[in-house]
């Protein structure tokens, strides 16, 4: 079969897109002819080695695809079902991720644990389904889990047209929160608006905290998404209302930013850091997927052959929505 590997850490030109075996999937584990998988930016870490994983290794935590070959003891899944993967595997009290930990998605046919598997809705395209897992998962676990988001309150959203930025503000508008979004870009704000966001800021340009403030009656944001880091941390801090919940999954510009603890007690702020999720938390962000309560957004589609130019797209920071490859079968 075809994959694209790292066999070095580097820049979207250590992708190698090469023959390997064939894998034939173990007991309790399915065979996936996979039609498609979507990028994250956990695959640009990997790739440059932060963290840096044994070599060589297939990129890849999202996929969508065909059942080709069930393993012994495989119950409730047939030869031809539509399937889509959940990235996070629970064992021994941790989740580890399919990409990172163990090889990943970006190949012809992936052997999967069975757990992991489930039916890829009519209304779903392949693209689709190899869009919204990781981020999704990622996505429901930082607002319901963890900040426990409610009817009504009002969450700022750093960098809208990122994977877990969309998926964000797609669960925060489905479970009836008031959303803010920002961006550099005037035509993702734009597109933003066009969604439903109920503010959107140009936070290289204007003043995110005045605008939080005006908008939510000088109260400010109950949920900050943050997953930007040392370039809105402090901006973060100050749109938080009193008693809000800064939840953290990431810091892309950097993890040290100045703590300012004073807001901390000042405001009283709970800051909660979320990882991944549980396979509840899929489920339940799937349930919002499939009864069209939030959408996926697709950016674009490369052939497998080009992740390259797949990674140079996500890199560039100019997408609205997942980058996704498509796998010819």
């Amino acid at each position: 079969m075809k994959a694209v590997r790292i066999h070095e850490d580097g820049g979207p030109e250590v992708l190698r897109y090469e023959d390997v075996p064939d894998p034939t999937p173990g007991a309790g584990e399915a065979l996936v002819e996979l039609r498609a998988a979507g990028l994250n930016h956990l695959d640009v870490w990997v790739r440059k080695g932060l963290p840096s994983v044994p070599k060589p290794r297939t990129l890849g935590a999202d996929g969508a695809g065909v059942v080709s070959e069930l393993g012994e003891g495989v119950t409730g899944l047939s030869v031809g079902d539509r399937v889509v993967i959940n990235p996070g595997i629970v064992h021994d009290g941790r989740i580890t991720v399919i990409g990172e930990h163990t090889d990943g998605t970006c190949c012809e046919l992936k052997a999967v644990p069975a757990a992991q598997l489930y039916p890829l809705d009519e209304s779903l395209s392949f693209e689709e389904g190899a869009a919204f897992p990781l981020v999704f998962e990622t996505a429901y676990r930082m607002l319901v889990t963890k900040a426990a988001l409610r009817d009504g309150e009002w969450v700022l959203v750093w960098g809208i047209g990122g994977g877990v930025a969309l998926a964000a503000f797609e669960i925060a508008r489905a479970l009836g929160a008031r959303t803010i979004v920002t961006s550099s870009s005037a035509e993702k704000l734009e597109r933003a608006r066009a969604l439903g966001a109920d503010l959107a800021v140009n936070h290289a340009e204007g003043d995110v905290v005045e605008a939080v403030r005006e908008a939510t009656g000088g109260a400010g944001a109950d949920v900050v998404v943050e997953t930007v880091g040392e370039a809105t941390w402090e901006r973060s801090l100050g749109a938080a209302a009193r008693g809000g919940r800064i939840v953290v999954c990431g810091a892309t510009t950097g993890h040290s930013p100045p703590a300012r603890l004073y807001r901390l007690w000042w405001k009283e702020l709970a800051i909660l850091g979320s990882t991944m999720g549980l396979p509840e938390e899929f489920e339940a962000a799937y349930g919002l997927i499939r009864s069209g309560r939030a959408r996926v957004h697709v950016d674009t589609v490369f052939p497998l052959a080009e992740a390259a130019k797949a990674h140079e797209r996500l890199e560039s920071g100019a997408q609205f929505g997942k980058v996704v490859l498509r796998i010819p079968t």
